[in-house]
């Protein structure tokens, strides 16, 4: 036990989302707004990666009337990152799949930020050195490291065929175009087909068609249990067939050299493009700002908010509001314009581990991803992966872990009282299984939470009301937010807040060029 029978306590700190925060909006125990009503052409609600998004479209745009509040005291959302002596590290989101062809605002901003270089023939190049290095992933199975993440060894005949039958499935359905014209899966999910042959899959767990379909091997349950819960932070019986196949079938990156299938990753994750996009927009920004209050004033909205370092209220009235927050919190907070809805949020515990070597292990040699069969932790990705003078020493692993055996309201409350010692000794423990070579240079554990991590794409979730209800929104009150996907993706963030910005724009009857 760590800091027990004599031995020292290791380093670390005990993060996350700013909950006091967040219980204030949920209690509504905010003051009345003092002051006169200050006047503003567009306002937006939440810093995270849509609402920056929707920021960086204003701006491209040539749009500069409008202010983003954010609730915590840095932006970013779950893309936020951290950064110590060794490294800089993500505490949230890691990577970036490289973009299917119809993510063309995407493309623009990822051009714009240096990272898709050029074309060859119409076809986008990009960076290599942005691009995820070798090796990218290994597994542990049996106690040896291998290439990739599905064991390739010790499985029987029947294993291997159930495996290749649901390769096929899902190449299939990749291909797969409906009546309407589309995709049968897109991202942004927004251009995927709405053919009712594709979308009766969310009327049914992914659980549930994995047995009706036969796909019954435990080697492949166990991998796409694995990948439910690193995309999802949710178990495959809480995952909507369509939402399940889409994570195999909506990827379709394009990219020239074979570059489609690779990920964007930096040493501090998506906090890089976060930070780029609040640089963007610097003058913009309102940090420590909880909007609380939204309702409809003639053709425009009255706006509450509270300064946290002035410790006030004030009052806005807005022609155009984006809520670019998680919709349940936008329920609280805009009544009049969204319904509460049946989301539910995955709990995710993220620990930075720093080191004083790199990990090594029997089999082939460590990794940007490595994960353990054996654990229940998603396993850890190392930071300075990408660096040129990654040599063997120091470094920083970042685990994940989503709770999702748990009910999220009871998974909250492990999150809300199990103490940093216990955390960090789970995650060494977890660590020395996978590694025991670390043993001794584990030099400090810094566990951040959260409650309300991404959104859970349960059964029923493409036809819920509330989401529908959202995505069809017309100003003054538009909304921005992943959870209008029921995917928390960088790609479905960026693409809400997009919209909504142009939006806006067409309601103030500001001239600009479409990207989405």
């Amino acid at each position: 036990m760590l800091g027990g029978c004599g031995e020292a306590a290791i380093a670390g700190k005990l993060g996350g989302a700013d909950w006091q925060r967040g219980h204030l909006l949920r209690d509504r125990r905010f003051p009345a707004p003092q002051g006169p009503i200050e006047e503003i052409d567009v306002l937006i609600a939440g810093g995270g990666a849509a609402g920056l998004a929707a920021g960086w479209r204003l701006a491209e745009a040539g749009f500069d009337r409008f202010a983003l509040f954010e609730m915590e005291d840095l932006t970013g959302g779950n893309a936020r990152s951290g950064r110590n002596a060794v490294s800089a590290y993500p505490l949230g989101a890691h990577y970036l799949p490289v973009p299917n062809r119809e993510a063309t605002a995407l493309r623009h901003m990822l051009r714009q930020f240096g990272m898709m270089t050029g074309e060859q023939e119409g076809v986008p190049v990009y960076d290599p050195y942005q691009l995820c290095a070798d090796l990218e992933e290994r597994l542990l199975w049996r106690g040896r490291w291998q290439e990739g993440l599905y064991p390739t060894s010790g499985v029987t005949a029947a294993d291997r065929d159930q495996r290749a039958a649901f390769d096929r499935r899902m190449d299939a359905y990749r291909k797969a175009v409906g009546a309407d014209g589309r995709p049968a899966f897109a991202i942004p999910m927004a251009y995927s087909s709405i053919d009712p042959i594709f979308r009766a899959l969310d009327g049914v767990s992914f659980a549930k068609w994995l047995d009706d379909e036969g796909f019954t091997s435990p080697v492949l349950r166990a991998y796409l249990r694995y990948c439910c819960r690193d995309d999802y932070g949710s178990e495959a019986e809480h995952v909507s067939a369509w939402a399940g196949i889409h994570y195999f079938a909506g990827r379709r990156g394009w990219a020239t050299q074979g570059d489609g299938d690779r990920e964007l990753t930096w040493p501090e994750g998506n906090g890089r493009l976060v930070s780029l996009m609040a640089q963007r927009i610097r003058p913009h920004l309102r940090p420590a700002h909880s909007v609380f209050h939204v309702e409809r004033d003639g053709d425009g909205a009255l706006v509450d908010l509270f300064d946290h370092t002035a410790r006030r209220s004030r009052r806005l009235r807005a022609k155009a509001v984006i809520m670019a927050m998680p919709h349940f919190v936008a329920a609280r907070v805009a009544p009049q314009f969204a319904a509460e809805g049946a989301m539910s949020y995955a709990p995710w515990v993220v620990a930075n581990v720093t080191v004083g070597r790199h990990p090594e292990g029997k089999g082939v040699s460590l990794a940007w991803d490595n994960v353990s069969t054996a654990s229940e932790a998603l396993g850890y990705v190392v930071a300075t992966h990408q660096s040129e003078a990654n040599d063997g020493g120091p470094t920083v692993l970042t685990w994940y872990l989503p709770l999702s055996k748990e009910s999220p309201a009871e998974a909250r409350k492990i999150l809300m009282t199990r103490p940093l010692r216990e955390w960090q000794t789970m995650v060494r423990e977890d660590l020395l299984a996978m590694n025991p070579d670390l043993d001794g240079v584990i030099e400090r554990i810094d566990v951040w939470r959260w409650g309300h991590a991404m959104i859970r794409p349960t059964p029923g979730f493409l036809s819920d009301p509330a989401r529908l209800g959202a995505v069809a929104a017309q100003p003054p009150v538009l909304f921005a937010h992943s959870d209008m996907s029921g995917l928390s993706l960088f790609e479905e963030a960026h693409h809400r807040g997009v919209c909504a910005a142009e939006a806006a724009l067409s309601e103030l009857d500001h001239p600009f060029e479409s990207l989405a």
